[in-house]
């Protein structure tokens, strides 16, 4: 479980070859304090970490992930979202994130607007039900706060903060995203279309 608070950008170091290949991605935590078997938000897809060194951890994705998700666009540098797991106690700055992508959306548009950035998304048709102005929906691994919605695109405005310490800063036209939609409007949908079938 996470927040969808970013705490480092990584950096993509190698990725194997192969039906399930090993991803190692540079980090600046304390990998002292991170266990073989730990759970790794990256860009929103929760990852398990299976090796470690000084400065980098390796995880495993398998197909269904690299399909699913952005992650078979990553290449040898890429910028990567990260946030550790959430403790209980911890501080919940976002909103509760479960770090299992529901679908890849694309940046449509990103301009300036004041010192923030205005980001429209294009959503696929299933998640767009879901999302909801003053909602809340993870954009690769990020919680953020949805200003408008129309049948098929929600937009966000991304403060200066965000814009250097995510990737979020540097996605333009045609880029695609990991979304993930609130786990609360999944229920409550859920139990909806229960009611009217009943």
């Amino acid at each position: 479980m996470f927040t969808g608070i970013v705490t480092d950008l990584g950096r993509v170091l190698s990725i194997g070859q192969g039906p399930d290949p090993r991803i190692r991605i540079r980090t600046r935590y304390d990998l002292s304090t991170v266990e073989i078997g730990a759970s790794i938000s990256c860009s929103g897809c929760c990852l398990t970490v299976v090796d470690k060194g000084d400065d980098w951890f390796a995880a495993q994705a398998s197909a269904e992930t690299f399909s699913k998700t952005t992650l078979g666009r990553w290449r040898m540098d890429s910028p990567v979202n990260l946030e550790r797991a959430l403790k209980v106690g911890d501080e919940l700055g976002g909103h509760i994130v479960t770090g299992h992508v529901d679908g890849v959306g694309t940046c449509e548009s990103a301009r300036p607007d004041g010192l923030s950035m205005r980001i429209v998304f294009k959503v696929p048709a299933a998640l767009a039900p879901y999302i909801a102005a003053k909602g809340s929906v993870a954009v690769d691994g990020v919680s953020l706060t949805v200003n408008e919605v129309t049948s098929d695109t929600f937009g966000v405005n991304i403060i200066p903060h965000t814009q250097k310490m995510t990737t979020l800063g540097g996605l333009g036209p045609g880029d695609p995203v990991n979304l993930e939609i609130d786990v609360i409007a999944r229920y409550v949908a859920r139990l909806a279309e229960a009611r009217s079938g009943s």
